[in-house]
């Protein structure tokens, strides 16, 4: 895994070509006594490689690097439509207990 330098983005490689990445970012907290955030985002896998393991190990990398960083929590944000991964992430140890909300502006998508 390593983490890329000019963006908070990670990137797991198999046998020498991307076959995951997400988003990260270190969030400084008000709540929970100042405790540092570590939020993950647009978790993506290879296709061919879901099954096999790699979802995992990668997921195991990035908590181990959240620990890395002093942060007491990991947010994760996933699609409601994406079932599959809610699964995954709930078999990783993540409770869905918050619902959370986006407003689509004119500057972007998504």
């Amino acid at each position: 895994m390593s983490r890329s330098s000019q963006t908070p983005q990670l990137v797991g490689e198999c046998g020498g070509r991307v076959c995951a990445t997400c988003q990260v970012t270190l969030i400084p907290s008000l709540t929970r006594s100042g405790t540092r955030r570590y939020q993950i985002e647009g978790v993506r896998v290879a296709s061919d490689e879901r099954g096999r393991g790699v979802g995992r190990r990668f997921m195991d990398w990035i908590i181990d690097d959240a620990g890395r960083h002093g942060c007491g929590l990991l947010e994760l944000t996933s699609d409601k439509r994406r079932g599959d991964a809610q699964r995954f992430y709930e078999s990783l140890g993540f409770v869905a207990s918050h619902d959370g909300f986006k407003l689509a502006l004119d500057a972007g998508s998504d």
